[in-house]
């Protein structure tokens, strides 16, 4: 089993198996930390009253600002990164307002 710490900090990987090894726990990894964003999204909508906070465009901005700046930061592109979260968010939004207005 591939070790988080070796991925961390960014080991080189000596064979095509082993970076395959590292994308597969990065993978699982990304999916448990997005089923966790879930989870307080979840939370979050039981403080939402209304179609509005559900929508709320000022912390779409602010998050999408933030991921942003979160790529840069590890020069990582900045486009693919809000693509994603753009996805994430209009996902949420939907899964959301069929809670709220089934």
């Amino acid at each position: 089993r591939v070790k988080m710490k070796a991925i961390m900090n960014k080991e080189k990987p000596q064979t095509l198996e082993q970076a395959r090894e590292y994308i597969d726990a990065i993978d699982s990894a990304l999916v448990e930390l997005l089923a966790q964003r879930q989870f307080y999204v979840d939370q979050a909508l039981k403080f939402k009253r209304s179609g509005y906070e559900l929508q709320s465009p000022e912390r779409t901005e602010q998050v999408m600002n933030k991921v942003r700046a979160e790529a840069q930061a590890h020069a990582l592109d900045p486009i693919l990164v809000e693509r994603i979260y753009q996805q994430i968010t209009e996902h949420i939004i939907q899964r959301e307002l069929k809670e709220i207005r089934p």
